[in-house]
């Protein structure tokens, strides 16, 4: 009967075996995670969220009259490109005078820091030339401006299209 009720002390404590510290491992990189999250949260800009709401919703009213003056004018656009050159072909109804420089505006739709002005020179004709200061691709918003801010045309570009984008101050027929 000695033989049977032999006890084994061979074992490890619990700190030198595997099991334990595997375990362990599991909430100790969800607690890691949890901090780099919150640093990253933390130290980067989202870029969606302005600081003077207010006074953009009250500016709102002034650039729905810049769109109204520009469906007055009647006038459109082709927004074409090339690499990194950019041309415009405007055009208006009546004789309305086009200016002598255009400022198009390409927004990022998710971020802000890709965003780019472009100051578009008159190569007659309603040609408008001019060129990107970095390569883009995916979807923008595209807003053509006169020099004064009287009117504006804008719409929703995917830079990887082959096609011209058409502006037009009202919608097409």
């Amino acid at each position: 009967m000695g033989d049977a009720m032999t006890i084994r002390r061979d074992s490890n404590p619990w700190y030198k075996e595997p099991w334990p510290w595997i375990l362990m491992a599991g909430p100790a990189i969800v607690i890691v995670a949890g901090f780099v999250t919150a640093w990253l949260a933390i130290v980067s800009n989202d870029g969606l969220v302005t600081d003077d709401y207010y006074k953009q919703g009250l500016a709102l009213n002034q650039r729905l009259q810049r769109d109204h003056y520009a469906s007055d004018l009647g006038l459109r656009a082709d927004f074409m490109r090339s690499g990194q050159q950019v041309r415009l072909l405007v055009a208006a109804e009546g004789d309305a005078a086009l200016p002598d420089a255009l400022t198009l505006k390409l927004a990022h739709p998710t971020r802000a820091g890709q965003d780019q002005m472009v100051k578009m020179a008159a190569e007659g004709q309603g040609f408008y030339g001019g060129k990107l200061s970095a390569d883009i691709s995916g979807r923008w918003y595209v807003s053509i401006e006169d020099p004064a801010g009287k009117w504006r045309l804008q719409g929703e570009w995917q830079a990887d299209g082959e096609a011209p984008l058409r502006l037009t101050s009202r919608p097409e027929k």
